[in-house]
């Protein structure tokens, strides 16, 4: 991509309305506008952003088991009032008429709509367990919609639910999709605690809350110190026992403000630490709470019709984008890291106009986008100081500056964003310990070594 040719619309100064770091920050690096109270449009940077984190998602929900499906935004409200849920949710669901009369709803949440597809499609325990998630807007309509992505009223998330024959093993669904949300998180490359949490106007009487630790984050938390290094697994068998990662990662006492109890983190002693945390991630399961009213039943292998266990497991994805803003920034942008980052890295064309430093900076663009690199070229004609300025706002991972005067010493400059350190390798060194790091799938690693 040449940024000469992509819409970047940045901002110097910081606009008055954003009260928190990453309001500020997407709205200064141009990645969303705000449309009307509360909603958003997401501009190419941003969605490039939203995007990457989506395709994690998939990912990993497809390696758990998990189908991708795709419901309307707008429900019925027949279905909310068989739950008994219509009335109870309040006034943050926006409740519509149809032309026709018909009472219907922009989605806050889904439980309903999956109930009623899982109801007329499965019949038997055969067909169990049954993950199905969706990646879809929804809309909630805050009283006070604030902190731009953080609390806004129309956003995006990641809603998946099980559906099981008896509560054992919806609990072992349970286990699945919380494995999978640690390494969801992971590969984001932000470390998220899952706490265990009211399961509020959903249900149930299992949840854990996964919460991003920033100094900015709107929750008070408490958590033991080894949360901090634990270590998230990897090739997991999703087919086999995932109690034993669920034990370890809920063995220790961790808790927001609302949840917090003080004779249970006295036990630990000094190893609790208090910070702040920004949720990112709710799991709950609820067992019949919506099978039961909604009629969703499977023939047993005795023929006896029983209602199915259910679990819900939400991911708010353009959350994650404000939080890991909110827990990764300086003073002078976003430092993202690489999996979630708009651009990979960037070449920097210190001089367009220069013949010679032009070529070689396009060049070694053409080379990295052909190994397969997510790689923009500034090519822009505007002062150098102004291009150093974006970039750091922008927050991209690795910048590769390319001028006159390092060639003629026979070098380029590769800047971490991270650190801020700086090296000067020859143009083929720097070519192949990128290529390199990107082979390996260890480009953050190379990052975090600058």
């Amino acid at each position: 991509m040449r940024l000469s040719r992509y819409f970047v619309p940045t901002i110097k100064e910081n606009p008055s309305e954003a009260a928190i770091v990453s309001h500020r920050f997407m709205l200064r690096a141009g990645m969303i506008r705000q449309s009307v109270s509360g909603i958003y449009t997401w501009l190419p940077l941003g969605l490039r952003v939203l995007t990457k984190i989506e395709n994690i998602i998939r990912e990993e929900q497809e390696l758990a088991g998990a189908s991708e499906v795709r419901m309307s935004t707008i429900q019925t409200a027949d279905l909310w009032k068989e739950s008994g849920r219509y009335e109870d949710y309040g006034d943050e669901m926006l409740r519509i008429n149809d032309r026709h009369g018909r009472e219907l709803l922009y989605g806050p949440t889904n439980e309903e709509v999956i109930t009623d597809l899982f109801r007329k499609e499965v019949k038997s325990w055969k067909q169990l367990p049954t993950l199905l998630y969706q990646i879809q807007l929804k809309f909630r309509d805050e009283i006070r919609p604030r902190f731009g992505l953080m609390r806004g009223r129309e956003f995006t998330m990641k809603d998946a639910y099980s559906f099981d024959i008896d509560e054992e093993n919806s609990v072992k669904s349970y286990y699945r999709m919380f494995v999978s949300y640690l390494r969801i998180f992971n590969k984001m490359g932000i470390r998220a605690i899952p706490m265990k949490a009211d399961t509020g106007p959903i249900g149930g009487n299992l949840s854990h809350e996964f919460l991003l630790l920033a100094e900015t984050g709107e929750s008070e938390v408490y958590c033991h110190k080894d949360f901090l290094e634990m270590d998230i697994p990897d090739n997991v068998d999703y087919d086999g026992d995932l109690s034993k990662y669920f034990q370890e990662w809920t063995s220790k006492y961790a808790a927001t403000d609302e949840m917090y109890v003080e004779e249970d983190a006295k036990k630990f002693g000094d190893d609790i630490i208090k910070t702040r945390g920004i949720e990112v991630g709710h799991v709950f399961n609820f067992g019949t709470k919506y099978s039961e009213p909604l009629h969703a039943v499977v023939m047993n292998k005795e023929g006896k019709e029983i209602p199915v266990h259910m679990g819900s497991y939400g991911i708010g994805v353009s959350r994650c984008v404000a939080g890991i803003i909110e827990a990764s920034h300086d003073d002078k942008g976003i430092i993202w890291p690489v999996a979630v980052a708009p651009f990979e890295m960037v070449v920097l064309d210190v001089k367009p106009k220069d013949e010679e430093s032009s070529k070689v900076a396009n060049d070694i663009y053409k080379n990295l986008k052909n190994h397969k690199l997510d790689v923009a070229i500034d090519d822009r004609n505007d002062r150098v100081g102004s291009k150093f300025a974006d970039m750091d706002l922008i927050g991209i991972p690795l910048l590769l500056v390319v001028g006159p005067r390092g060639l003629l010493d026979g070098h380029v400059k590769l800047v971490s964003r991270k650190s801020g350190n700086s090296i000067n390798l020859s143009v083929e060194e720097v070519q192949e310990r990128i290529i390199k790091a990107k082979s390996e799938d260890s480009l953050q690693k190379f990052v975090d070594s600058i």
